[in-house]
């Protein structure tokens, strides 16, 4: 099946839907369709998984397999990250405790998208990377809230000092090089308009040897599952992603995501890279909101509970 749309706020692009669950532009001679294949019978974890061993999450962070973690129930806004987008301080805030789950906390990190205003914002930290990384968040999209444009995004860049750690950002319509960066980002989409917003899971993410349109020019490849309900408003769900670094010019790379437990898809043979210090690195958290197809004026989305970990988290124990 072809769909002939417009990708996001991009010129049009052609794209076919594979029988793997990768979405790719109908051009292309880099990596094929056929090289990443959608696992039908995955090896992957589910359900209960690192966090349902601990408490609290103070205790998780002292299991040597977690990077980071934010619960945002102590210190100062974006106290824990290294960057800070936050438009005239009006976008970042703590929601209001009597709205929080108790099994969540006391707080969590509440952003407001306000068009003619903002685009909206978010963290970014940078880590110690590792051959497999798992990052897994809570969110809550407000009852009221419309399409979101970018989400949550896993970048790579060069490596941790200077100029070099903003090597995995940018770039968009540009195919990066194997050695540059790469990114992939779990985000909710809206199939243009077609599907109830926020919409459902999908992974947007840039590699050297994704597809191009037929522009020439690359936008990005998707990847989810063939069918997969719509997203909830107005309840908490436990998000989770993982990435495999691929042997360095090697089709071995994978990743796969996990909705409330619940692997929803898991691809393989995927060449993020051609240098092994390629990694990634760079964690963006954050709500970004066009009026591409968003009408909503104000859109509001919650965050809590962010892991970076080198094992399978799962979502926490219930109370």
């Amino acid at each position: 099946m072809i769909l002939s749309r417009t990708w996001r706020s991009m010129p049009t692009i052609l794209w076919v839907i594979t029988l793997t669950g990768l979405f790719l532009p109908l051009q292309g001679i880099a990596q094929t369709a056929s090289v990443i294949k959608l696992v039908d019978n995955s090896d992957l974890p589910s359900g209960d998984g690192l966090a349902a061993k601990f408490a609290n999450n103070s205790q998780l962070n002292q299991h040597a397999a977690v990077i980071f973690t934010d619960d945002f129930e102590s210190g100062e806004l974006g106290a824990k990250w290294d960057e800070t987008n936050d438009r005239g301080g009006n976008v970042l805030s703590f929601s209001d405790p009597a709205s929080k789950s108790p099994m969540l906390g006391r707080r969590s990190l509440k952003v407001t998208a306000t068009l003619g205003q903002n685009n909206g914002g978010g963290f970014t930290k940078w880590f110690e990377s590792s051959d497999r990384l798992f990052i897994r968040f809570y969110t809550k999209f407000d009852k009221d809230c419309d399409y979101v444009h970018h989400f949550c995004t896993l970048r790579a860049n060069k490596s941790l000092q200077g100029g070099d750690r903003w090597s995995g950002f940018g770039g968009a319509g540009e195919l990066p090089a194997g050695d540059e960066r790469f990114s992939t980002a779990i985000e909710p989409w809206g199939n243009w308009g077609k599907w109830t917003p926020p919409g459902q899971w999908n992974f947007y993410s840039y590699w050297h040897t994704m597809q191009p349109s037929p522009d020439g020019r690359y936008w990005g490849n998707g990847f989810r599952p063939k069918t997969q309900p719509n997203i909830k408003r107005g309840k908490w769900i436990c998000v989770e992603f993982m990435i495999q670094h691929n042997t360095p010019g090697q089709d071995d790379g994978e990743q796969a995501y996990w909705i409330d437990g619940e692997l929803r898809g898991h691809w393989r043979g995927i060449q993020w890279r051609t240098s092994p210090t390629l990694m990634a690195n760079a964690l963006t958290l954050e709500s970004y909101v066009t009026d591409r197809w968003t009408k909503q004026r104000v859109n509001i989305v919650y965050f809590d509970d962010v892991v970076i970990a080198k094992q399978y988290i799962g979502p926490l124990p219930i109370e």
